[in-house]
């Protein structure tokens, strides 16, 4: 389903509701094993025999159905997908090695994505966009002593899974709820986060049952300085660079409970931060002092050196069924949770310095299907005052009234719909508002407007083994 700029609203939508409608009258499961229908019993009692033993193999295929019906720089409806292979091996079982653990995983992917082509904001529409490669992901060694009270991670991993992050957020589909578009858009090459992993260390210590510390040291940059894409430079996954400076990140997260009727209500909350050793681009100055958009100037901008960031993260059950016993904030437990993040980064480096975002998911609220989950949320990234200071010099050099870049926000709606074991269809609806900010629209020759809001209707299908 591959569309093209001529792509009608009508046709976008067309494609999308047949895809939807495929699939809703298939009823619900309680079992998240896809075994029992993917794959034929002697495939299964062979595979099930080597994870008793330790050695357990996996597959999660990912395919998204997207149509951008209006704005952004063009209309039309695009597929494209990820299929992601894992091992993780059990050494305890395997071998005899007490709390060992190692695990590796790889990308085939493939399609154009739609943020890249069609939309041209910051937060990616989907997580899993990528340019069509097959790459190596995570492959790291992990060790836990003291019954898993200190574990230890080491090799090539990604930071997104456990750093700024909570559980409600994973139901979106938008990028900027796995790995938040002010990292993606500030760090060297998007930091360590879908699709390319790097190599560090990380050490998470639970210091009591109530307070759980994290920290981390990756290399600081994915891929190595360059003109062309970090992706096409990182080709492969293969890079394994470890002699940049390096990005240190690092966060303590306390849980507590909520006294509501008598009933307790798990939460936590997150505070955390990073900081970078590495040169950093002035978003507005040259080494001179001069502005970069200065035509008497270089146009160079200043390095500067090192960056930070400051984050938060909050997350908070609102409501359990009284048959649910398990007092936790997990977001797959019937009820209702919400969560919350916020971060900063200094101005005159980075172009988004500040973040928020939150949304409230819901689950087993539709009849007949308990697993189902729906939920929304938005994001809300400001384009920093260097920034925007820069685009004011270009109105005054050049005397064009070209636009100047505020923020960029966007809304998620999403329905998750689990059709059988293993397998889920999750419709969703994105509107973004200033794509990128608000920057001059490339189709317009004057330069005088933006990239339009953009409404987004997509349909992501993954398959778990």
């Amino acid at each position: 389903m591959i569309g093209t700029a001529n792509s009608s609203p009508l046709r976008c939508a067309i494609v999308l509701a047949c895809t939807i409608a495929s699939t809703h009258a298939l009823a619900g499961a309680k079992d998240e094993s896809a075994a029992g229908w993917l794959a034929p019993n002697w495939f299964n009692e062979w595979h099930d025999g080597l994870a008793n033993k330790g050695l357990n193999f996996g597959a999660t295929y990912i395919a998204d159905n997207i149509g951008n019906a209006t704005g952004g720089v063009a209309r039309g409806a695009i597929h494209f997908g990820r299929l992601d292979l894992s091992i993780d091996a059990d050494l305890d079982k395997l071998v005899g090695w007490t709390g060992g653990r190692f695990y590796a995983n790889a990308l085939v992917i493939y399609g154009r994505g739609l943020s890249r082509n069609y939309v041209m904001n910051l937060a990616t529409i989907s997580e899993i966009e990528a340019l069509p490669d097959q790459r190596l992901y995570n492959a790291y060694f992990e060790q836990s002593f003291f019954n898993d009270r200190l574990n230890i991670r080491a090799g090539q991993q990604a930071a997104d899974v456990e750093f700024f992050d909570s559980q409600t957020d994973d139901l979106f589909v938008n990028g900027t709820f796995g790995w938040p578009a002010i990292k993606a858009s500030n760090l060297p090459a998007g930091g360590p986060a879908p699709p390319i992993a790097v190599p560090g260390i990380r050490i998470r210590a639970a210091l009591s049952d109530k307070i759980t510390a994290y920290g981390a040291v990756f290399n600081g940059d994915p891929s190595g300085p360059g003109d062309i894409d970090p992706q096409l430079r990182d080709h492969h996954g293969l890079a394994f660079r470890v002699n940049d400076p390096p990005w240190v990140i690092g966060q303590v997260r306390f849980n507590y409970d909520i006294d509501v009727g008598g009933r307790p209500l798990a939460g936590n909350v997150t505070p955390g931060a990073w900081k970078h050793y590495g040169s950093f681009d002035s978003q507005r100055f040259t080494a001179e002092g001069q502005s970069i958009a200065d035509p008497a100037g270089s146009g160079i901008p200043a390095r500067l050196r090192g960056n930070y960031g400051i984050f938060a993260v909050i997350e908070q059950v609102l409501y359990r069924p009284p048959e649910v016993r398990e007092n936790s904030t997990s977001a797959s437990l019937p009820g209702v949770t919400a969560f919350g993040r916020i971060a900063y980064s200094p101005p005159d480096r980075n172009l988004i310095d500040l973040y928020v975002d939150g949304g409230i998911g819901f689950v087993g609220f539709t009849p007949g299907r308990p697993l189902d989950r729906f939920g929304v949320a938005m994001a809300y990234m400001r384009i920093s005052n260097t920034a925007r200071n820069l685009d004011l010099d270009t109105l005054a050099f050049t005397g064009i009234q070209s636009p100047v870049r505020s923020n960029e926000t966007l809304i998620e709606m999403i329905y998750e719909a689990h059709v059988k074991p293993g397998w889920l269809i999750a419709p969703y609806f994105q509107y973004v508002f200033r794509p990128s900010g608000g920057v001059p629209n490339p189709n317009d020759p004057t330069g005088v407007s933006r990239i339009g809001d953009a409404a987004v209707f997509g349909v992501t299908t993954t398959i778990r083994y």
